[in-house]
């Protein structure tokens, strides 16, 4: 049962992935760390595959080793921050703009202290 549970999380975080690559707002590679995960737990074939992905190999690999995020990541994640806190600024009323804002500069704060790939 639990092997199921892990097998379809896997499936719905490489569904999650895949949108994030046309949503600009949506990671796409934590949710291939998360499919890795799951598959890892469920299926070492599907496993094998993602490791084996020319795109997301290599930061997965790079997760498990050492934690680490490639520094344009963090750039792309940061610049992602960014964007949803002005659109919060603009587009929320007082106070729920500061929600995005500080999950921007907690977010933000733990990926920039991640080892760099």
């Amino acid at each position: 049962m639990r092997r199921y549970f892990y097998l379809i999380a896997g499936f719905v975080s490489i569904g999650l992935g895949a949108i994030g690559a046309f949503l600009p707002l949506l990671p796409t590679v934590p949710f291939m760390i998360l499919a890795a995960f799951c598959f890892a737990r469920s299926s070492p074939r599907l496993e094998a595959k993602l490791l084996d992905h020319k795109h997301f190999g290599p930061h997965i690999r790079r997760w498990r080793t050492r934690g680490a995020i490639s520094r344009r990541g963090k750039k792309a994640a940061l610049g992602a921050f960014a964007f949803s806190a002005v659109l919060a600024l603009i587009f929320s009323p007082w106070p729920w703009f500061l929600v995005p804002i500080a999950a921007a500069l907690i977010g933000g704060s733990w990926i920039w202290t991640r080892p760099e790939a």
